[in-house]
């Protein structure tokens, strides 16, 4: 008797699956690096081109940088979410850790949750990282949505408001200043031209305020006290 081996079901961009068939085949396959479902349909992003890579590795330092210096936080790289019915890769999230307040957790080998602040590095604002991405971090409750665009090199800063997100506005020095995270401070402009000797300086200012040394107090405290 010959036994016919099935193949199992792979991948591809403009399926419609169910998350836990997504996961199953993604399961399945182990060579796929990359793939999102977000509103149900599956996304698999093009190769990275070397700016891409350039603009998440600078994102990622920041935020790096603001998690070793604030106990109770923790940040990530493409880690894939399960969030609301979808499973989005967002480039970068940070997050406040559940024992401490935080509104994502660990399921499995997965985030799960939203973590409070996603971040995308974007081809341009009609890519899906502004429109389908965008309604489902705002239907799931990501409190700060940070987007590059590198085609009109331009930083939006969303905050969820009321249920929608609003652009928060950055001050008159072209600085940004989180409102979830205390002294998480972005100068636009420089990370825009890679500057990021001066990205580090400014968010230094931000991380010696008076805010974010009683924020991270409070976050540790929470921590002693579980």
């Amino acid at each position: 008797m010959i036994t016919i081996e099935k193949q199992a079901p792979s991948l591809s961009t403009g399926m419609r699956l169910t998350r836990a068939e997504f996961m199953r085949r993604w399961d399945l396959h182990p060579e796929i690096a990359r793939a999102e479902l977000i509103g149900g349909r599956v996304y698999m992003p093009s190769p990275v081109s070397l700016e891409h890579g350039f603009s998440e590795d600078d994102v990622g330092g920041w935020l790096f940088n603001y998690r070793v210096n604030t106990p109770g936080t923790d940040s990530g790289t493409n880690a894939t979410t399960l969030l609301l019915d979808d499973s989005p890769q967002p480039d970068r999230h940070l997050r406040v850790l559940p024992e401490c307040g935080g509104k994502s957790w660990v399921e499995g080998k997965f985030l799960a949750g939203p973590a409070e602040l996603m971040a995308e590095v974007c081809l341009s604002s009609t890519s899906y990282d502004l429109n389908e991405k965008y309604d489902l971090y705002e239907a799931a409750g990501v409190q700060e949505y940070l987007a590059v665009l590198m085609y009109e090199r331009e930083i939006r800063w969303h905050q969820l408001v009321d249920g929608r997100f609003q652009i928060l506005p950055p001050d008159s020095e072209g600085i940004h200043r989180s409102l979830v995270f205390p002294g998480l401070w972005l100068d636009a402009p420089a990370l825009l031209r890679r500057d990021m000797a001066t990205v580090l300086t400014k968010l230094q200012q931000g991380l010696a305020t008076p805010e974010h040394v009683a924020f991270a107090e409070r976050l540790s405290q929470l921590r002693r006290a579980k």
